[in-house]
């Protein structure tokens, strides 16, 4: 909410209000997905996650186009007074819906008492997590190739609108359908992986999820802005990217959950979840960098993310899933 102050003459409090909200969202989220394995028994894991998924990019889209009805139509003439209300309103959404959140999510379900020393506490408890990690050799399988495909993907959705621009040439209106269908997609996408990992398996579902993402960076190195069709191949890899996007990150979570030992401690593990996630993320945006810096292009760094989704199918083929628990 407070980017509504921020102007060209206040860069120095945009780049902070973009560190405070980075720390956090992404701070949020090992919580956020840790409360699966708490408030659900495991038959139910891969239906819960994908629905919250579902109406997370539900609500993006309301909110989004509410938003730009606001800066492109109504804002005509002071798009950047309206572009700043919405951050604003992005903030009051949050408020809001939040109450949900906390009215009805047990805070606290297995009575646990702040620790006296919090940071050494918490650096104890990574240490002895981490340790347990790698007992589980499943576990083990499925972080190293989360850490890859997450390392594609994350990479690729956030290059996404730059591809286009840079690579198709498209214009800004173009790229906002783009982002759009995107979420639109990733909505089906949730609903499908968790249909269809109830019919053949977490695993099996994850590797179709990373083979389409091993295809869309193919025709990304393949597409051509000279080719007169090149805006509906852009599209319809926007349309696989928002499919596998949704599919994967509902599935990731629930599969990661199902792996988990029995234990009170579901915050710290998904803790590790989130760090192989971003770790992938920085090491994907720097090769991607990296890459076009010495190929003056974003082809080859496309090709490159390719490989690293065909890294983690191989190392996901090697994935046994635990028998369904229910209770």
């Amino acid at each position: 909410m407070g980017m509504y102050f921020f102007t060209e003459d206040r860069i120095g409090l945009g780049l902070l209000l973009n560190i405070l909200a980075g720390l956090g969202y992404w701070g949020s989220m090992v919580f956020y997905n840790s409360y699966l394995p708490e408030i659900v028994t495991e038959d139910r894991m891969d239906k819960v996650s994908a629905q919250g998924f579902m109406w997370g990019y539900i609500g993006s889209v309301i909110l989004l186009v509410f938003c730009l009805v606001l800066i492109q139509v109504i804002g005509k003439e002071n798009p950047s007074f309206y572009t700043r209300l919405s951050f604003a309103l992005v903030g009051l959404w949050w408020m809001g819906f939040a109450q949900f959140t906390f009215r009805n999510i047990p805070s606290n379900p297995y009575d646990k008492k702040i620790p006296t020393h919090i940071f050494k506490s918490s650096f104890q408890e990574l240490y002895k997590v981490w340790k347990e990690v790698n007992q589980y050799r499943q576990l083990r399988i499925f972080l190293g190739s989360f850490f890859f495909y997450s390392l594609g993907m994350q990479t690729i959705f956030l290059v996404a609108a730059l591809f286009g621009q840079t690579e198709i040439g498209l214009p800004t209106e173009k790229l906002i359908i783009t982002i759009l269908l995107i979420q639109l997609e990733a909505i089906l996408g949730a609903w499908l992986f968790s249909f269809l990992s109830g019919k053949i398996g977490n695993r099996n579902t994850l590797l179709i999820g990373i083979f389409i993402w091993v295809i869309v960076c193919v025709i990304g190195y393949l597409i051509r802005k000279e080719d007169p069709n090149v805006e509906m191949q852009f599209y319809i890899m926007a349309a696989l990217v928002g499919l596998v996007m949704g599919g994967i990150q509902a599935l990731s979570r629930s599969t990661y959950a199902k792996l988990l030992p029995e234990t009170e401690d579901h915050t710290t593990y998904f803790s590790f979840y989130d760090i192989f996630e971003k770790l992938a993320l920085c090491l994907g945006l720097f090769l991607f960098g990296l890459i076009i810096e010495l190929t003056n292009g974003m082809k080859v760094s496309t090709i490159t993310m390719g490989l690293s989704f065909i890294i983690s199918f191989v190392i996901m083929c090697f994935l046994r899933m635990p028998k369904r628990k229910s209770r």
